[in-house]
Formats: C-alpha cells, structure tokens, sequence
C-alpha cells in the first residue's frame, strides 16, 4: 500500500523541520528537482505553494534565476498539488507546458500551483490544465506557467 503525498505532508509537517524533510522526500522520489532545492510551504488539494532561494548554482549568465529553474519550480509544485489533489483511482503525467517570462527572476522565489478547471474522477481520461504563478519577494509576478497535465485511472 503506497502513502499519499498529501498525508505524507500532513504527517511529517507536524514537527519542526517536516516541510524540509517532507520536500527532500519529493526529491529522492524524483531527484532532478534537488537541482532547485525547492522547500514546500504549503499543500492542500487544489493547491501547492513552493519556494526556492536564489542561489549560484540556479543562476544564468546574467545572475538571474535560470528560465529552465523557473520551469522546474513550475513542473515541482504543479506535480505535487496534481497529486494530492486527484482522486486514488487516478493517476497524472504532465504532457506539456506553456511558459512566460515576465520580468528578471531574482531573489527568494514562492511559486503556488491551482488547477484551472474542477478535478473529477473519471471513466477516461482527460486534460487538467493547471496554472503556477511565481512571485518574487517583493510580490511581482515575474513568472508564469500553465501546464497541461494527463489525467487518467490507474490500470
């Protein structure tokens, strides 16, 4: 029997230090997002909140936060609130994505997943679209993206 993610994140969230632990779990589940050191702030079905510091190793050539961490930050949180919104019997897998770069990326960067449309359970499969807004800290939007996510059952 396989753990949510969202009770996975209600239990570990309880103690101190569980949103770091939670989000390193994430990333040993998949680990291509260790590369943003995403921390996540907040989980509920039909939203995910993730934020990322600004750091070196993320940066691009003009010391900004790279487009490509930016779509990672993106892909992270819309994945987990997918997950832990969607009924068991289904299952999610992004099928492509929409992205626009509205102003240079720079310091401590919140990104909050929600789906754009009502999420179901059904007999087939269907596409839900999910939009990530990132803000910086000043609480511009300097990012945005919607991502066309396959919702289907499990098999």
């Amino acid at each position: 029997m396989s753990v949510s993610v969202l009770s996975l994140y209600r239990r570990l969230t309880r103690w101190p230090a569980g949103h770091w632990l939670f989000s390193r779990a994430v990333c040993f589940k998949a680990p291509y997002f260790a590369t943003i050191a995403p921390l996540v702030v907040s989980l509920a079905p039909g939203r995910c909140e993730v934020r990322i510091h600004d750091r070196r190793r993320v940066h691009n050539h003009i010391g900004t936060v790279h487009a490509i961490a930016l779509c990672n930050l993106a892909e992270l949180s819309a994945g987990i609130m997918t997950d832990a919104t969607i009924p068991a019997s289904m299952r999610w897998i992004p099928k492509g994505m929409t992205v626009e770069y509205l102003k240079k990326a720079v310091g401590t960067l919140h990104g909050v997943a929600t789906p754009d449309i009502a999420v179901v359970e059904a007999a087939n499969g269907y596409d839900l679209p999910v939009s990530v807004a990132v803000t910086d800290a000043a609480g511009d939007t300097v990012f945005r993206a919607r991502i066309a996510m396959w919702v289907s059952p499990k098999r």
